[in-house]
């Protein structure tokens, strides 16, 4: 007689788990995945010369950047003069972080909420240290939540807590309190009100709040994102799930808009919509990798059925050789 395999038990999700469970879990896969990677005494996601003002040198052409230029300086002298910084000894993170009704779309093992979760458990378990402090806004469908910048373990976990339990759209406590939801702007606007020393800026949304039919038409938060780019560095986190890239043949299907509720039925048996809908998502998805671009914040995009941890070990050590490569291009030439 033959014996019947057990049946494998799946490994759970993060949504089949409790809070402190999850938050666990994100821990330990931020500290023995990406600790151990990432390896070094200070490692940021945008590694970068510093920001602490140590005095002004001639400008070098070929070599130094132009918006690192101190035109007092060289307004004074008429010789082209650049500022010299120090490396960063404590850095202060803040977050802007969407939690709206779009971000709790999924297919895959995660959802764009969850993997939202993992992105800032990444940010604040990585920035983490002697000094370095974390504070941000989390905006849900029933208002802005607000973090001052502080340090430590409990105020991490407790922002984390806040983004897993924020109301989901079509719960009763998710309608908006006297007025419209807060957009994604607000968002950037109340973290620049905050942000008053320079600092790194993560933004963790899917960047669809507002986003024009016009492909040539700015966001209405590409403009606050420039302006925080210019004194911060910034990190723009995108959240994607494979199904806004395209569609699959499943024959009719009801689609429902998350953010007004909007109902439309399609048949996904229509090649010629399927291909239509793959060119249209390819389109908006380079209209918001423009409009970061022009925004001066560092891109990294994240998807819910891809090895996130990995995407962003990937992320940093590229950045760690684009900012490697001015200083061997100076010393090659010293």
């Amino acid at each position: 007689m033959r014996r019947r395999a057990a049946p494998v038990l799946s490994e759970p999700t993060l949504g089949d788990l409790t809070p402190d469970q999850r938050l666990r879990r994100l821990e330990l896969t931020v500290t023995r995945r990406l600790d151990g990677l990432l390896h070094g005494q200070y490692r940021g996601l945008l590694p970068g010369p510093g920001s602490e003002v140590a005095g002004s040198r001639e400008y070098r052409p070929g070599e130094d950047e132009v918006r690192r230029m101190d035109w007092a300086v060289t307004a004074r002298t008429t010789v082209p003069h650049v500022r010299e910084v120090d490396a960063d000894r404590e850095l202060t993170t803040w977050l802007a972080v969407d939690a709206s009704p779009s971000m709790e779309y999924g297919t895959a093992t995660l959802d764009k909420r969850e993997l939202a979760v993992a992105a800032v458990a990444a940010v604040g378990f990585l920035t983490a240290g002697v000094g370095n402090r974390l504070g941000g806004q989390v905006l849900a469908p029933d208002g802005v939540r607000r973090f001052p910048a502080r340090s430590g373990r409990i105020h991490l976990l407790g922002l984390l807590r806040t983004l897993l339990s924020a109301p989901r759209g079509g719960s009763a406590s998710s309608a908006p309190r006297g007025g419209p939801p807060p957009t994604l702007a607000d968002g950037l606007a109340g973290v620049q009100r905050m942000a008053t020393r320079r600092g790194l800026v993560v933004v963790v949304s899917d960047f669809l709040d507002g986003l024009p039919d016009d492909p040539d038409a700015a966001a209405p938060w590409e403009a606050v994102l420039r302006r925080l780019a210019v004194r911060h560095q910034v990190l723009a986190v995108e959240v994607i799930d494979p199904r806004e890239l395209e569609l699959p043949d499943v024959g009719l299907i009801t689609l429902v808009d998350p953010e007004t509720g909007r109902r439309r039925e399609v048949w996904t048996g229509d090649r010629a919509l399927r291909e239509r809908y793959a060119a249209a998502a390819a389109a908006q998805r380079d209209q918001v990798r423009q409009a970061l671009r022009r925004s001066g914040a560092t891109h990294l995009a994240l998807r819910t059925d891809r090895d996130w941890s990995a995407d962003i070990v990937r992320h940093v050590h590229a950045q760690r050789r684009l900012a490697a490569a001015p200083a061997a291009a100076r010393g090659g030439t010293a």
